[in-house]
């Protein structure tokens, strides 16, 4: 029998469409000889699934559907929410709670990769690898004067949300007069807003997962981009050119590919994640400067992952049926 999958979206975050399209694309991907996939949405306290054409409200007791035909259970849980609840541990634990595998790292990995400063003061004694300059600020809680912001950062510097995806809330600012600004549209989506020091050079970006069998790493892909940052203009409205594989040389991106496969080791991840770069520094020789790590990257045709997977020469249905039996096979 077909093992019963859900496909986990929507979330609460500003990203919930682009979660939706990342289901989508997962549907798509997904073996059908193999899996009986079933589109799940979550939105504050509106779970519902999308089965067989109607929309069925999902038990959370044990996250099963009642239907006609009697209850309906899943065997696991493919997680494509980018923001809260799915990519920053909430989700996982009720999973872990209730006994349900699922495509992502655990709670711990998915709440330390999801709140950018934590990780980078993490990160930043790794050897081989530069960390942004940062500082921390929370809503309601006095914060340093622009003066002060400048003087440790510099300019232009960025403005993101602590704990959230890079699409939305986040501004590039080129003059202290435009802090306060960028810092109240990031707190529009976070509590906590981290303000960067600015990384110039090449970006690029690094799939890697591990299922069932050995730790891959994808082709890198270079972006490239005429917009101010790579952001949701960018990323969703085509404003990017995205080339896989990456206009560097073989050298620095064995070594990217290396560090990445260190990162996933350390931290303990699972399933797939991406990590984002900056490469600075003479050809060849480049400094490999860290952005972030995405453990829900977008799943749709276009996204980064599917491109990486094609340019390795796999399809990317096997490596969602490893990352879904690696799950499965360990709790046998």
């Amino acid at each position: 029998m077909k093992k019963k999958i859900a496909i986990v979206a929507g979330g609460d975050s500003s990203e919930y469409g682009v979660s939706l399209r990342s289901a989508d694309g997962l549907m798509s991907f997904m073996d059908a000889e193999k899996y009986e996939c079933t589109v799940c949405v979550l939105h504050g306290t509106d779970w519902h699934a999308i089965y067989q054409g109607a929309q069925i409200p999902i038990d959370r007791n044990d996250f099963s559907l009642h239907t006609d035909n009697g209850r309906y259970t899943f065997d696991f849980a493919y997680i494509t929410i980018h923001g809260t609840p799915g990519e920053n541990g909430l989700l996982q634990g009720y999973f872990d709670l209730i006994g349900m595998p699922y495509s992502t790292s655990d709670v711990f990995v998915e709440s330390l990769t999801f709140n950018k400063y934590a990780l980078c003061n993490l990160l930043r004694t790794q050897p081989g690898l530069v960390v942004a300059d940062s500082l921390l600020l929370r809503k309601n809680e006095p914060r340093p004067t622009d003066e002060d912001i400048v003087r440790r950062l510099g300019l232009p510097c960025f403005v993101k949300p602590n704990a959230g995806g890079s699409s939305f809330g986040v501004t590039k600012v080129k003059t202290a007069d435009q802090l306060s600004n960028a810092i109240h549209t990031a707190l529009a989506e976070d509590n906590e807003v981290m303000i960067e020091s600015l990384l110039t050079g090449t970006e690029i970006t690094c799939g890697c997962y591990r299922g069932a069998g050995e730790l891959v790493t994808f082709p890198l892909t270079e972006v490239v981009t005429d917009q101010e940052f790579f952001d949701y203009d960018a990323k969703y409205n085509g404003k990017v050119d995205e080339i896989t594989p990456a206009r560097i040389s073989p050298h620095t991106a064995q070594r990217v590919q290396e560090l990445t496969r260190k990162l996933y080791r350390q931290l303990g991840c699972y399933g797939i994640i991406r990590v984002d770069y900056i490469l600075r520094g003479k050809p060849g020789e480049e400094e490999i400067c860290l952005l972030e790590i995405n453990t829900t990257p977008g799943m749709t045709a276009t996204s980064f992952i599917p491109q990486q997977v094609r340019a390795a020469g796999l399809d990317i249905k096997d490596v969602l049926s490893d990352i879904i039996e690696g799950k499965l096979t360990t709790r046998q």
